[in-house]
């Protein structure tokens, strides 16, 4: 055993007369139990859908409570409403590479069910402790409520949505590539938590309706709805979405920029507590300063995501163009797919030829080889800024094999989208050859292989799909 090394980690030392080394120093039974526990991706996955079905189960009884069962059923409906829209402004911005559904998911009823029951909770203890230590006697109720929905209701309301971006961030690793994921994550976030508080809120005002005799345009209900689902239905979206900014830089960070993942995320949490605030302590400025704060700051900010969603898009897409350019000169893509993968219009041409020319079959396999390239271009990138993690290999090699399955279909049909895409003005920078590993050579030689003519680009356009002459595969390959 060499100087310096533990019996248990010694291949070829015999463990002592017991039958077995005493565990390792920090590695009790309890850890090495917990750690398999924890292992075990059925046994989490499981103890979430617990922990959302009671957290669902919970608000549902707490909402009924407070609503009663018609008013329930009343704000269900209304509060519905908004949620189509808020759900396919997202998917749209997440065209390049779709979060999985999964996550989507998961997003929605961590905001929906658990976040929801946090708040309620917490924000009705920190409620009650105004009113007790803090409010005057005189407009107790009035002042507790203020102060709690200006300087409690945000600090907790967006920690409890921030922990499901900070979850998917954590553990699904993979999915999370900067910007415009950490905006759609913390988007459906927010729409669920919005969703749930809508009916309460919706289904409130219905019950005081029916207590004064309310009813039409003019009822409280009518007002409320006006007010949350057609004037401010992004509004908690909003909130939630910069620290969804804060986590996508800190995705997009390099592995040595450890303070910008860490401070950037928590400075991003804080800027959506201080918007949150700063909405819901305008109700106490009157009818005026509220349409003061919607117009004069509400509005401005939420064109400011708009702009930087857009820019993190045609960012990711340039990022594609320079990263598959690696897998172009190796052999498995052709010249123009770069071109064509990193533009939303030409994949949408290709999948339009390909299911006119070969049906609907060839447009999905077209969408699965561009959702793949899409995949291995992030995928590289991140190994780039040393993000990867140790099964970088395993999986660029997996999404490559998966490309070459689909490459007959799929490159055509690519090639001729290509054609409606404007040549660059400036070359592509393609990342240092001493920065990454280069990737493993096809299986078989490809017609655009890197020492043929088709290899260099054409100085006047595109080459034609598909060449004249195409090399005869090796000897011995299929």
């Amino acid at each position: 055993m060499a100087y310096g090394q533990q019996p248990w980690t010694d291949p070829t030392s015999a463990p002592p007369p017991g039958g077995h080394w005493p565990h390792p120093p920090g590695r009790g039974p309890w850890r090495g139990r917990l750690s398999a526990l924890w292992a075990n991706k059925s046994l989490r996955v499981t103890a979430l859908v617990v922990l959302l079905s009671l957290s669902g189960l919970i608000i549902l009884a707490l909402v009924r409570q407070q609503t009663g069962t018609e008013g329930f059923l009343v704000g269900l409906g209304l509060a519905i409403l908004p949620v189509p829209l808020l759900i396919a402004a997202f998917r749209w911005m997440d065209r390049i590479e779709p979060e999985p559904w999964r996550n989507l998911i998961f997003a929605f009823a961590w905001g929906a069910c658990a976040a929801t029951l946090v708040a309620l909770i917490a924000n009705g203890f920190a409620t009650k402790w105004l009113m007790t230590n803090v409010a005057d006697s005189s407009s107790g109720q009035a002042d507790a409520d203020a102060w709690g929905a200006t300087l409690v209701a945000p600090v907790v309301e967006e920690s409890a949505k921030a922990a499901a971006v900070l979850l998917l961030f954590l553990f699904r690793r993979r999915d999370f590539n900067g910007i415009v994921d950490g905006v759609v994550i913390a988007g459906i976030t927010a729409t669920g938590f919005a969703f749930t508080e809508n009916i309460l809120y919706l289904g409130t005002a219905f019950v005081s309706d029916q207590e004064y005799g309310y009813s039409g345009i003019r009822s409280t209900t009518a007002a409320t709805f006006f007010i949350r689902a057609v004037m401010s239905p992004f509004a908690h979206p909003l909130f939630t979405a910069a620290t969804g900014i804060g986590f996508g830089i800190a995705a997009a960070a390099a592995q040595h920029q450890r303070a910008r993942r860490v401070l950037v995320p928590l400075a991003a949490l804080l800027g959506a507590m201080v918007l949150h605030g700063l909405w819901n302590g305008s109700a106490t400025f009157g009818g005026y300063g509220f349409l003061a704060v919607y117009a004069l700051f509400m509005v401005p900010v939420f064109g400011l995501l708009t702009w930087l969603t857009i820019w993190s898009r045609n960012n990711q897409l340039r990022t594609i163009r320079t990263q598959l350019t690696t897998y172009q000169a190796a052999g498995w893509l052709t010249p123009p797919e770069p071109i064509a993968l990193s533009s939303m219009r030409a994949r949408g041409i290709a999948r339009d030829l390909a299911r006119r020319t070969q049906g609907p079959a060839a447009a999905r396999t077209v969408a699965d080889y561009t959702a793949t390239a899409t995949s291995l271009a992030f995928l590289r990138h991140r190994a780039y800024l040393g993000t990867a993690g140790p099964d970088f290999t395993t999986r660029e090699r997996e999404l490559l094999d998966h490309l070459w399955q689909h490459r007959e279909t799929a490159q055509p049909a690519l090639a001729h989208a290509a054609l409606s895409v404007p040549l660059p003005r400036r070359p592509v920078p393609r990342p240092h050859p001493a920065t990454m590993p280069p990737p493993y050579w096809p299986p078989t030689q490809p017609p655009y292989a890197p020492h043929t003519p088709y290899a260099q680009p054409a100085p006047y356009g595109y080459p034609a799909w598909p060449p004249a002459h195409q090399p005869p595969h090796p000897q011995g390959q299929p």
